[in-house]
């Protein structure tokens, strides 16, 4: 394919650095290909070249690409993950007597091992119920991210713990970060973060070691820019020192791992600041979608402050991007199987915010019988620990018998957990399986517990001799009864180490009580679909012809002809709660996020959300979809019809970057939507204007439809709780 003018700029790059903003689908492995080639022309010699990719297998695609376009027997330059050249310094700067020897720890339970050897030094003397609750697998991964972050950032771990939102449970972390790094020195041992962050810390303050290292490059390229964080920009900084040339390819606007340290600032402004002054090109045409879904991606991102002034253009030989909103499942049901009938089921991809937001799609899926395969089988929804145990519960309603299964019963106790240690749990599950009564205060099962973790286990025994009476309930409403008696969402808060976390598995308690709902015409199909077990099944996670199902953040880099976006509804996606409220930040986040979902999409692009007591999301309307499609209609079929839209500036915009000023009739305005007395008159993210408190955007839209209950952000009031009947509202939108 040739390149395009904005390509071949990129290509033709002159001296200095350079920062090229490339859209999603813009060809960027072909521009930086050629652009190799071309230095390499110019008598750059390779082992001056190096050339940097965000994982290995945006590597591996890299060097195979450039392998095969270069002229037989032509020497090329390295092309490497940060992490290789981590690796590749910490040997040199070991083989020079600067650092230790290290053997890097590539299992993760022998990772695992030593963050639980940290925690317990640290909570040595702490009560059982603390340290217990610290050794839970999810806390402790939430160490691990921790120390990771550490880090990646370059901060003190004390810095970073006050910045960051960790819940409750994880005070001791500070503390773990030095004991985790004590045992790493004892054992002799590193972690991946450490292939930069050992070598960093060394050449800061070994000048000799930095200057061995410095020099030896006349460029450096690296993709995916945006995604760096401050440890990878210090080691690219110090590489490229003050003789290469660095030319950074990326989108701001993607920049989705936040949670790892990258910023998007890196690549607005941050670059400049550290290399000095650079020549902007852009790459904003796509060869992924057509017209509709670019305008839609140009709609979805404008509400971001920090994003690059650029628009994502389509091409004109892209295939036309049917897009569609839709409610529950059965839209997708009905795109999926008519590309099963075409054979075209693998072509297709359900994107989800969290795992938590597969699981209602999962069991949808396996009740209409087609097959499905996940991005990690490990979020398979019968290997989810809490949805195992929740149907255990409902299980034991129906059948009794189980009360005397030892395993069942310990699959009940240890999910939500009590805050016992398992060894605890055995012993005492099976002593009421053999006895069927709950054990005497002075009973030696029960010696070394705490009061609250007695009346704890006493009262979880007492909700599970219980449910055999509850049998002919619902299910919706037999969990609804177990989650109240748990405890459930105040215990799940409790053990999570992460607020997000503790809220997804809130939420999943949500999902099921919402499916159990949906099948209350069938009870026992929905019994029977929680009762499965994946090996017994011919159409679950396993298998490779099925529709994928994975995250946003799993699907970055990848495209497919159809892409659903699955759960489309505030507090979903956007993610946010009453006790986690989106800030301006977090808000640019989950639109970047949204924009990032979207453009995967090639031939079909399907918006779903749940309705009922769910409100849409605010990007659906964000999107403007519908006006998107009807331009691209206007472009490919012209209509005698008005053209009126809700952004005609951005839409003329588009449309003269894509030559076609010459549409007909011109485009102009939609009428707005005012206030009235209705939810359904007003959306998350409106802006809207109060005689007293001046302009603000609704945050929350609670209460009755006819009565709703408005949580707006006010410039200069801040927040506010006000009745919209009853408030002195006007739009404030053009």
């Amino acid at each position: 394919m040739p390149l395009t003018d904005e390509q071949r700029a990129v290509v033709a790059h002159g001296d200095g650095h350079a920062r090229v903003a490339a859209v999603a689908g813009a060809g960027k492995t072909t521009t930086l290909v050629a652009r190799v080639l071309a230095l390499l022309e110019q008598g750059v010699p390779p082992r001056r070249l190096l050339v940097l990719m965000f994982n290995r297998a945006a590597r591996e695609d890299f060097a195979a690409k450039l392998e095969a376009l270069a002229p037989a027997g032509l020497a090329l330059p390295d092309v490497r993950t940060f992490h290789s050249i981590g690796h590749r310094l910490t040997r040199s700067l070991v083989s020079w007597g600067r650092l230790a020897p290290r053997e890097l720890l590539t299992a993760d339970w022998q990772r695992e091992r030593l963050l639980r050897q940290a925690t317990q030094q640290v909570l040595g003397e702490a009560d059982a119920p603390t340290r217990e609750a610290a050794l839970e697998p999810d806390r402790l991964e939430a160490l691990g991210h921790f120390c990771e972050m550490v880090k990646a950032e370059l901060v003190a771990p004390q810095v970073l713990y006050e910045r960051l939102d960790l819940g409750a449970g994880t005070a001791h972390f500070v503390a773990a970060f030095d004991a985790m790094e004590s045992l790493l020195e004892a054992h002799g041992r590193m972690t991946y973060a450490d292939l930069l962050y050992r070598p960093l810390r060394c050449l800061a303050r070994d000048g000799d070691a930095r200057a061995r290292v410095q020099g030896f490059l006349d460029h450096v390229i690296i993709d995916e820019y945006q995604d760096i964080n401050e440890a990878q920009q210090r080691l690219l900084a110090l590489l490229a020192g003050d003789r290469a040339a660095v030319m950074a390819v990326g989108d701001a606007n993607q920049c989705i791992y936040e949670w790892r340290g990258a910023r998007p600032d890196y690549m607005l402004e941050r670059f400049a600041a550290t290399f000095g002054a650079a020549r902007d090109y852009p790459l904003s045409v796509t060869f992924r979608h057509g017209h509709a879904l670019a305008l839609a991606a140009n709609h979805a991102i404008r509400g971001n402050r920090r994003r690059p002034d650029q628009l994502c253009l389509a091409a004109p030989t892209n295939p036309d991007t049917r897009i569609e909103q839709g409610q529950g499942v059965a839209p997708l049901l009905q795109a999926l199987t008519a590309r099963q009938q075409q054979g075209r089921l693998a072509e297709c991809a359900v994107l989800v915010r969290s795992w938590t937001l597969s699981v209602s799609v999962q069991l949808q899926l396996l009740r209409a019988g087609i097959p499905f395969r996940l991005a990690r089988e490990d979020r398979f929804v019968f290997r989810l620990p809490l949805v195992q145990a929740l149907a255990g519960y409902l299980q034991l309603a129906r059948e009794p018998r189980r009360l005397q299964d030892p395993a069942h019963l310990l699959l009940l106790f240890s999910q939500p957990t009590p805050f016992v240690a398992r060894e605890r749990l055995e012993a005492v599950t099976r002593q009421l399986a053999e006895t069927q009564r709950w054990p005497l205060r002075q009973d030696p099962l029960l010696e070394g517990l705490k009061p609250v973790q007695r009346r704890n286990l006493k009262r979880r025994w007492e909700l599970l001799c219980e449910l055999p009476r509850l049998g002919g309930l619902p299910a919706a409403r037999l969990l609804e009864h177990v989650v109240e008696r748990l405890d459930a969402d105040k215990v799940l808060k409790r053990a999570a180490a992460r607020r997000e976390k503790g809220e997804e598995d809130v939420r999943l308690l949500d999902v099921l009580i919402e499916q159990a709902e949906e099948m209350a015409r069938a009870p026992d199909d929905f019994l029977e679909l929680l009762g499965s077990r994946p090996d017994t099944r011919h159409d679950g996670a396993g298998g490779d012809g099925g529709v994928l199902v994975t995250t946003v953040h799993g699907a970055k880099g990848l495209e497919w002809p159809l892409v659903a976006l699955w759960g489309l509804n505030e507090e979903d996606f956007p993610h946010y709660s009453r006790d986690n409220p989106l800030d301006d930040e977090r808000l640019e986040e989950e639109r970047r996020l949204f924009y990032v979902a979207a453009t995967r999409a090639r031939e079909q692009l399907l918006m779903l959300h749940d309705g009922g007591t769910h409100r849409p999301s605010r990007f659906l309307q964000e999107t403007a979809w519908a006006d998107c499609m009807r331009v691209a209609r206007a472009l490919e079929v012209p209509s005698d019809a008005p053209l009126a839209v809700a952004e005609p500036e951005l839409v003329a915009r588009y449309l003269k970057a894509v030559g076609r000023e010459d549409i007909d009739p011109p485009i102009s305005r939609g009428a707005p939507v005012e206030p009235g007395g209705g939810t359904d008159d007003y959306r998350v993210g409106q802006r809207v204007h109060h005689a007293v408190f001046g302009g603000g955007e609704i945050l929350v839209i609670e209460g009755r439809p006819a009565d709703p209950v408005l949580e707006i952000r006010f410039d200069q009031a801040g927040r506010r709780r006000l009745i919209a009947r009853r408030a002195p509202l006007e739009s404030a939108e053009p």
